[in-house]
């Protein structure tokens, strides 16, 4: 720099040389103090299913990376989520990731006004550069949980409680109806969905009332797929002394002896991975990717048989090798 001084053109290439650094300190300086940002939908971020499965992923991420820590907000209805994305944006928080499809039209809408920003958005498909789609194969796992309901079942018959009543939903329903009949193709299958708005998915007494009606009917295993009003149902199969099924996170541990499994869906280490390093495009989770499964653990050791393990496993293998084809309801429109 000093040799710099010494020439007549000398303060100008200085000047220049300092705007310069003072410019790539600048960016370097944003990069490092941009944290990511997650966005929980309706139901809130302690749900025990979903939301709370995306902040487990948050929460992991924040534990291995050195201290740094993320931005959230829990939408509590639905006129906030373009306004959460937009101020998250503002705030230069990068990546941002949007939890659950409702988000996807404001997704598309402020990615578009930030194409220097990346997003992320759970069980929705943007088609922007700046946009990662994350969707999952959730037909692929509620097969195997349906087997299980089946084969753990002492009446023949086995229910399915959803949340709102969306394709998306109707899609678990129509895994676990092929799986429960592939175990035992005399298996009943009684399903009720629980309302038709986002409230329906934190609304335990409705899923409780949904489970007692079951009951009543023969049902003496449930799956529920709704979000916190699961935890209704999973109280009331406690209380009958039935078995139920959880969803999302892996729920074994709210009722040891009453859950006998749960369909776990990696929102966490879709969410995890997100924070570590978008990669715009659609990216989706299945039994190969282990993106979903059935949970096995100690709280459900004793439900769950030698051979129904055994059975499982080779289900697993053979819908991964592609031997066994489960039907997707959201791309046939149809369960068979």
């Amino acid at each position: 720099m000093s040799f710099l001084l010494n020439r007549p053109a000398a303060p100008n290439l200085l000047r220049r040389a300092l705007v310069t650094l003072a410019a790539t300190a600048g960016v370097v300086a944003a990069h490092a103090q941009s944290q990511p940002a997650v966005i929980y939908d309706m139901g809130g971020k302690f749900d025990k299913s979903f939301n709370q499965a995306a902040f487990n992923g948050a929460e992991a991420w924040k534990k291995g990376a050195a201290g740094r820590n993320y931005l959230e907000f829990e939408i509590s209805n639905a006129t906030q989520r373009e306004q959460a994305l937009r101020r998250m944006a503002e705030r230069g928080a990068n990546p941002i990731v949007a939890i659950g499809f409702s988000q996807g039209a404001a997704v598309e809408k402020v990615a578009k006004e930030f194409p220097k920003i990346n997003f992320a958005i759970i069980d929705f498909v943007v088609n922007l550069p700046n946009v990662q789609s994350i969707v999952f194969n959730e037909h692929e796992g509620s097969f195997l949980v349906g087997m299980m309901a089946s084969m753990a079942s002492k009446t023949g018959k086995v229910g399915f409680i959803g949340g709102m009543d969306i394709p998306l939903i109707r899609k678990f329903q129509c895994g676990f109806e092929q799986g429960a009949k592939y175990a035992n193709p005399k298996a009943e299958v009684s399903a009720n969905m629980t309302g038709t708005t986002p409230a329906a998915w934190n609304d335990p007494a409705r899923g409780a009332e949904l489970a007692k009606a079951q009951f009543a009917k023969g049902v003496d295993v449930v799956f529920a797929a709704a979000g916190g009003t699961g935890t209704g149902v999973y109280q009331a199969a406690k209380d009958a002394g039935k078995l139920a099924i959880g969803v999302d996170s892996n729920q074994n541990h709210l009722h040891p002896g009453t859950m006998l499994t749960s369909m776990v869906k990696r929102v966490d280490v879709a969410v995890t991975n997100a924070f570590s390093g978008v990669k715009p495009g659609l990216t989706t989770m299945g039994l190969k990717e282990n993106g979903v499964d059935a949970a096995m653990d100690e709280h459900n050791a004793k439900l769950v048989s030698a051979d129904m393990k055994s059975k499982i496993a080779q289900a697993r293998a053979d819908i991964i090798s592609g031997k066994v084809k489960v039907v997707d309801y959201m791309a046939a429109n149809k369960c068979n």
